[in-house]
C-alpha cells in the first residue's frame, strides 16, 4: 500500500529482457535501506526487489505489468518515480494507492502557468470500465506515474492536473512531454462505490 508521495526519481542503469519479463536495475539514494522481497512503487507499479548490490537494486516486471504500464518503454538513463510502502503509523499525505496500474494515458499538452504547470492526459474512453470506477471526477484523486494528484477538468477520455515546482523538479514530471506515455491508477474508493452501486 502506498500514498502517492514520491520519495525520489531513481535512474535506470540497466534493462534486461528475459523471455516475457524485463529486469530493471536502478540506482537510488536509499539502496542501503532496501531488502530482498521488499515492495516498492515504480512509476506507480508495485514491484518486488529481487536483487541488490552496494549501490543498485533490481526488480522484475512480468508480461501483464508490461502490457498495462509504461515500464516496458524504459531505457537506461530514464528517471523512475519511487515510493516505498506506507508505514502504518505515519500520515497519509496523498491518497490510498495500491500500486496496481489500471491503464496508460498519453500526455496531450503541457502548459506553463507562471511558475506551475498544467498537464493534460488522454486515453481511449471505455463506457464499461467507466461504470466500474475506472474514471476521474472533478477534484478527485488520481495517481499518475506513482504521484498522487488532484484532478481538474475531468473528461470522459482524460483530465488535467496542476503541478507545483517541487513535484516538477523531484519526480519524472520534468521529463514528461506531449506524447509521453504515463501510468494511471484510478481511485480505489471510486471503484468500490461503483461496484456496490451495480448490485
Amino acid at each position: 500500500m502506498f500514498s502517492g508521495i514520491v520519495e525520489e526519481a531513481a535512474t535506470v542503469v540497466a534493462v534486461k529482457q528475459d523471455k516475457g519479463n524485463v529486469h530493471l536495475t536502478l540506482h537510488c539514494s536509499f539502496v542501503d535501506d532496501m531488502k530482498i522481497d521488499q515492495s516498492v512503487s515504480h512509476n506507480g507499479v508495485c514491484l518486488t526487489v529481487v536483487g541488490k548490490t552496494s549501490d543498485t537494486y533490481t526488480v522484475t516486471a512480468v508480461r501483464e505489468t508490461l502490457e498495462r504500464s509504461n515500464l516496458g518503454l524504459l531505457k537506461e538513463g530514464d528517471r523512475v518515480n519511487l515510493e516505498r510502502s506506507m508505514l502504518m503509523n505515519g500520515r497519509l499525505d496523498g491518497h490510498i494507492v495500491q500500486g496496481h496500474v489500471d491503464r496508460t494515458a498519453v500526455c496531450a499538452e503541457v502548459k506553463e502557468a507562471d511558475g506551475s504547470w498544467y498537464y493534460s492526459f488522454e486515453y481511449d474512453f471505455d463506457a464499461v470500465m467507466a461504470k466500474q470506477g475506472y474514471m476521474t471526477v472533478e477534484k478527485g484523486s488520481v495517481c499518475v506515474n506513482g504521484v498522487s494528484l488532484t484532478v481538474c477538468n475531468s473528461k470522459d477520455n482524460g483530465f488535467d492536473v496542476a503541478i507545483i515546482p517541487y513535484t516538477h523538479d523531484h519526480t519524472n514530471f520534468g521529463q514528461i512531454r506531449q506524447g509521453t506515455v504515463v501510468n494511471l491508477e484510478f481511485d480505489i474508493i471510486g471503484k468500490y462505490i461503483s461496484k456496490l452501486m451495480a448490485f
